[in-house]
């Protein structure tokens, strides 16, 4: 059994008026429901030219309602570049040069594909999936 812990921490001496922002908080990371940690991973890293949209983690491969983790990493440098992160057709967010992102991905189905879409140039993607259950794949880019 693997054990892994996520951290996050987040601070600001100036965001608040009043006082500094100091928050901090850890994750082990377990199998749904139980207390066994998980014990596969997938990772890699994408150059998604612009314009250019794919499912980086397909929902179909994965392990419906299990436990799945993604990191993902816009490593490129130029600060309009951004990639566009969807789930089922719903917009998650914009990760801009030099953002990143962690969040547990809910796979209640197939259609729950993880889909990034790249605007502005050619985007650098790093990521990783910590999950449990079937192997996940991604699709040739």
């Amino acid at each position: 059994m693997a054990t892994t812990t996520a951290a996050f921490t987040l601070t600001s001496s100036d965001l608040l008026t009043t006082q500094a922002l100091s928050v901090s908080t850890t994750n082990t990371l377990y199998k749904a429901g139980a207390t066994t940690g998980l014990d596969q991973c997938r990772m890699g890293r994408n150059e998604i030219p612009t314009g250019t949209s794919f499912n980086l983690l397909d929902g179909t491969a994965a392990a419906i309602d299990k436990s799945n983790h993604v990191y993902i990493s816009n490593k490129s440098t130029d600060e309009s570049w951004y990639v566009s992160i969807v789930i089922d057709a719903k917009a998650i967010g914009r990760l801009y040069a030099g953002d990143w992102m962690y969040m547990p991905w809910n796979v209640d189905d197939a259609t729950h594909d993880l889909e990034i879409t790249a605007t502005g140039g050619t985007n650098i993607v790093e990521w990783f999936c910590i999950h449990e259950g079937e192997t996940l794949e991604t699709q040739a880019d």
